[in-house]
């Protein structure tokens, strides 16, 4: 399992990050529209859906703050790499992190997938009931992506639990749904992680946290809005799931690439 990747192999996967990272800041005419509905939606959604999008939003802080209830098994993540191993944690994740790129691509692509899955049968699910089930669909949603992120998180060699990585993984969220400015900020922020000034980063980011949420929950506008309608929130509940955790993970796996690759290359060229 110890392929040898060398310093110019890794600085061309890290290229293509930048390369992905660029187009993103492309932002299409219907983005711009993504707050719209959600105004539009504040004013005639009954209050008991309003009360349990505030609700999410409450345990969203709780997970940034102490994991909370969205905290995934990181004994189930260590049996996907060594199932036949009694593993350590520290062991475990130090071995993930020396794995070769490629073993822990395949590893964050199963994740993806299986949570595509999942968020498509959920966003048919709860697209039954059109409004009424919206306040269901937004928190499960919420709770699917941030259990794709740990797990993407875990591929790399990183603790979702440590309260750094939890941030991480929430500006992740917030990048997948900004818009130009949104996107470059975040990508500033998100770099903070590969130096000296990470620390206090994390603690200015910490800070705006129900900001992030707030932004999230705001972008789902549009997209969102097509589930209301009964009986047809079905097709768009199970395509727009589908589309927006498979967009969350993404940005996902990239940063999280971007940053094992970062690591890699500082290990080959240390003198």
């Amino acid at each position: 399992m110890t392929n040898i990747e060398t310093a110019e192999a890794l600085k061309l996967e890290l290229k293509k990050i930048e390369t992905w990272e660029n187009d993103q800041k492309g932002l299409f005419f219907w983005e711009k529209l993504g707050r719209l509905p959600f105004a539009i939606l504040d004013r005639i959604t009954p209050k008991f859906i309003q009360d349990k999008i505030g609700t999410a939003l409450d345990e969203l802080g709780s997970y940034v703050q102490n994991g909370g209830r969205y905290l995934i098994s990181k004994e189930q993540m260590y049996r996907n790499f060594f199932p036949d191993e009694e593993q350590g944690e520290a062991s475990a994740l130090d071995r993930i992190g020396k794995l070769p790129l490629r073993t822990m691509d395949e590893t964050a692509d199963r994740v993806i997938a299986a949570s595509s899955k999942m968020a498509a049968v959920q966003g048919a699910t709860t697209g039954i009931g059109g409004i009424f089930t919206i306040a269901i669909d937004i928190p499960l949603l919420l709770g699917i992506s941030l259990k794709a992120l740990q797990e993407v998180a875990f591929s790399y060699g990183y603790d979702p639990n440590e309260k750094s990585e939890r941030i991480f993984i929430v500006k992740c969220m917030q990048f997948s749904s900004s818009d130009i400015v949104g996107k470059k900020a975040i990508l500033e922020e998100l770099s903070a992680f590969h130096s000296e000034e990470r620390s206090g980063q994390v603690m200015s980011q910490l800070q705006g946290w129900r900001e992030v949420m707030l932004t999230y929950r705001d972008n789902f506008g549009w997209k969102k809005l097509f589930q209301m309608i009964p009986i047809a929130g079905i097709l768009f509940g199970a395509y727009l799931n589908r589309s927006m955790l498979m967009d969350v993970s993404e940005t996902g796996k990239m940063m999280y690439r971007k940053r094992r690759i970062l690591e890699k290359l500082k290990t080959i060229e240390a003198p």
